[in-house]
């Protein structure tokens, strides 16, 4: 998965925060810092939360915005399939990038990003993948400089290794201005519990509809996690990997179903 001559080559970005977003525009700048040849294919509209959702019952639509960029009317795991399966076929990317997401995905919330999912589907399509994320807190504003200070070197020094086919990197920069970010801490993923509530509403015709509100609960403390890296001022740096299989549960159960 190590990518020999960087400067060369074909990098895919894509998002979960859609086309328009500042965070998109983050991560062009820093894959335009590696290479001449970015091409971005990112949702029509707003997709956080999608997960690695892919649209299988409804048609995708897509926009050219430009020659190299396109919007599609799906999820990021749809713009990463048409990208690699259909606008760049006869010569793929050999990056995917996506992000650079407003807000961290860290811990558990990994499951729910469509900014993970942009870098597990390229992942799955043998391609080496790295999902941005960028802290804040309300009511300030993004610091999407410390995403741009500091990503292209995360992504050269990241891309310039060899790692196993099925392992994406996730990578999340601290709240902090480029020049008080601390350094960079390669880390495990976190867990802490999921502070969600449903709030019900009443429309004007009187039916019920129902917002999910999430909010992240309270983490465990773990000093080598991206939670308190981040917390702390680093920038994270988490492998994933695409096998969920429990290994220690896995042994268990083959003892326990062994006569059956």
């Amino acid at each position: 998965m190590k990518i020999k001559d960087l400067a060369r080559a074909r990098i895919l970005v894509t998002n979960d925060d859609g086309i328009h977003a500042p965070g998109l525009e983050a991560l062009i700048e820093i894959a335009t810092q590696l290479s001449s040849d970015v091409w971005v294919v990112a949702p029509e509209f707003n997709q956080s939360g999608a997960g690695h959702s892919l649209s299988i019952i409804n048609p995708i639509r897509a926009r050219d915005v430009s020659e190299t960029k396109y919007a599609i009317e799906g999820t990021p795991t749809d713009c990463v399939l048409f990208a690699v399966k259909h606008l760049l076929k006869d010569r793929k990317p050999d990056i995917v990038l996506s992000g650079v997401n407003r807000g961290t995905n860290m811990a558990d919330d990994v499951t729910y990003s469509g900014t993970i999912a942009g870098a597990m589907e390229g992942c799955l399509l043998g391609i080496p993948s790295i999902a941005f994320s960028q802290a804040f807190s309300h009511p300030h504003s993004v610091k999407w400089g410390t995403a741009v200070h500091h990503g292209a070197d995360v992504a050269r020094r990241i891309l310039e290794m060899d790692w196993p086919r099925n392992v994406f990197v996730n990578v999340n920069f601290p709240d902090v201005v480029a020049a008080s970010v601390k350094g960079i801490k390669v880390t495990r993923q976190g867990v802490r519990a999921f502070g969600g509530t449903v709030i019900e509403r009443t429309d004007p015709r009187g039916g019920a509809y129902y917002w999910i509100g999430y909010s992240p609960g309270e983490h465990q403390v773990d000093e080598e996690s991206d939670l308190h890296a981040v917390r702390n001022g680093h920038i994270s740096v988490t492998p994933l990997h695409l096998d969920l299989t429990h290994e220690a549960t896995r042994r268990k159960l083959a003892a326990q179903f062994a006569d059956a």
